[in-house]
């Protein structure tokens, strides 16, 4: 059928959108890879306290700055865990301006003491300042330029752009069969 779809080179595309559609689910924010544990929210809320007093959204922007953007705990993680470390003890609240801001009890601080030694939630390999946040970015970035051959390059470039990637794919596997 002359003008359809797998004439424009619309058919062989579509398979280069679905990999970049895994591609980007794989490395999506929001996905189980980047999701904390209730237990990372505690620890990164006392982990805050220790350095001021704070209230809830100040804490949720402090994981995201420090996470550099890697991870954004929601509302309905933070409050909660508020909620239940004031149960606890470990905090106390005080209204000001409308706002209630949290700072760490003496019993939330010896807890806070106690995990210092280590590494605070959004510092957990993989995340932030080492590079690993420059993976999903560049790894859209390259399906993004493979599904622009599919849709417009000739069948040689095609076949050109496939060789290219197999030769990445390889090259990615050498490096974690490095010692």
């Amino acid at each position: 059928m002359h003008g359809s779809f797998a004439d424009a080179g619309f058919d062989r595309g579509s398979h280069v959108w679905e990999a970049m559609d895994q591609l980007r689910s794989a490395f999506d924010k929001r996905g189980s890879s980047t999701r904390m544990g209730r237990g990372d929210v505690r620890a990164a809320v006392l982990a805050l306290l220790v350095e001021r007093p704070m209230h809830g959204y100040q804490i949720i922007q402090e994981i995201e700055e420090r996470s550099g953007g890697a991870w954004k705990p929601s509302p309905g993680s933070v409050y909660p865990t508020l909620q239940l470390l004031a149960d606890e003890g470990l905090i106390s609240a005080e209204e000001s301006n409308g706002r209630k801001t949290y700072a760490l009890s003496e019993a939330g601080r010896a807890v806070a003491d106690e995990s210092a030694q280590r590494s605070a939630p959004w510092e957990a390999p993989g995340r932030g300042s080492t590079g690993a946040s420059a993976l999903p970015k560049a790894g859209i970035e390259l399906a993004q330029a493979a599904a622009q051959v599919g849709r417009t390059g000739s069948p040689e470039q095609v076949q050109q752009a496939v060789t290219v990637l197999e030769e990445a794919r390889r090259r990615l596997y050498s490096i974690l069969a490095q010692d």
